[in-house]
C-alpha cells in the first residue's frame, strides 16, 4: 500500500514511485512473453500500444492485488483496466517519445486514468528513461499538441514547445521491477536510446468506472489524429462495479 505521504505526493506531483518491486520470476516471464511477441510481430520492435490484442497472457500482471490496492488509493475502489502497452526502446537507436499528455490520445470521459509504468530493464538517463514535469497535471486540462510526422518517435502527437520548459524535467530512474504511477494529465516524454543497454517498459492503464470508455469518441479520434482506432478496445472490470452503467467490459 502507498503511505499517506505517497498518496499526497501523487496528487501534488502527478506521479509517485511506490515501495514495490515485482517478483523476479514475474519479471522474467514478462521478458519471455515480449521476446516471443517480437518473434511473431517484429513491427513492435519499438512500441506496441495494444498489448492484450496480440498476447492476452500479459493480462495476468495487471491482476496483481498489491498493484490494484495502490491504484484504488489514488482513483477509488471501482477500477477498470482498459489498456496495456510495451515501450521496448532497444539499444543503439530506440526511438524517443515526444513530450505529451497521455489523455490527448484517449477516448475516456471524464478523462481519468492512472498509468502504472513497470521497468523491465533499468531505466536511466543514458538509455532514455521517462522525464516528468512535476505538478504539470494540476489544472486537469489537455494542452495544445501538434501532429508530428517524424520517423524517430513512438507517438504522433507532440506538445507545443511553448507549453513546457524542459529544464524543469525530472528523470524517472527505476531499477528492474520497480514501478511508477502517473496521472493522465502529467507532461512527460523521453529521449532516444543511444546506449548499449535496452530500456524496456510495460504500462498498465487503469480508469475509475465513474468514467466511460467512449467508443464513438474513439472512432472520431482515430480519424482526426490518424491513430489506432480504439473503438473495439478490450476493457476489463478489475474491482467493484461499473459506476456509469454504460461501459462494455470484456468479462461482463
Amino acid at each position: 500500500m502507498l503511505t499517506a505521504e505517497q498518496v499526497a505526493r501523487y496528487h501534488e506531483d502527478g506521479y509517485v514511485i511506490p515501495d514495490f518491486r515485482i517478483a523476479a520470476d514475474k519479471l522474467e516471464r514478462i521478458r519471455q512473453l515480449h521476446s516471443a511477441l517480437l518473434e511473431r510481430r517484429p513491427e513492435f520492435r519499438d512500441y506496441c500500444n495494444a498489448l492484450l490484442d496480440y498476447e492476452p497472457a500479459f493480462r495476468e500482471f495487471a491482476d496483481d492485488s498489491e498493484i490494484l490496492d495502490m491504484i484504488a488509493q489514488v482513483i477509488g475502489p471501482d477500477i477498470a483496466l482498459w489498456n496495456m502497452s510495451f515501450f521496448a526502446k532497444p539499444a543503439h537507436g530506440g526511438k524517443r517519445t515526444p513530450w505529451h499528455q497521455d489523455g490527448e490520445y484517449w477516448p475516456i470521459r471524464p478523462l481519468a486514468t492512472c498509468t502504472v509504468w513497470l521497468a523491465v530493464d533499468a531505466a536511466t538517463p543514458e538509455n532514455g528513461c521517462l522525464k516528468f514535469i512535476r505538478g504539470s497535471h494540476k489544472d486537469q486540462r489537455l494542452k495544445a499538441h501538434n501532429r508530428t510526422d517524424a520517423t524517430d518517435v513512438t507517438l504522433n502527437q507532440e506538445l507545443d514547445p511553448s507549453i513546457y520548459d524542459e529544464a524543469e524535467a525530472v528523470d524517472l530512474v527505476l531499477e528492474p521491477g520497480q514501478i511508477s504511477l502517473h496521472d493522465v494529465y502529467l507532461l512527460h516524454g523521453s529521449e532516444a536510446n543511444h546506449s548499449d543497454k535496452p530500456r524496456r517498459g510495460m504500462t498498465m492503464r487503469f480508469m475509475p468506472t465513474t468514467s466511460l470508455f467512449d467508443r464513438d469518441l474513439a472512432k472520431e479520434k482515430a480519424e482526426a489524429q490518424k491513430i489506432r482506432d480504439q473503438s473495439k478496445q478490450k476493457v476489463f472490470l478489475m474491482r467493484g462495479s461499473d459506476r456509469t452503467g454504460r461501459n462494455l467490459f470484456e468479462n461482463a
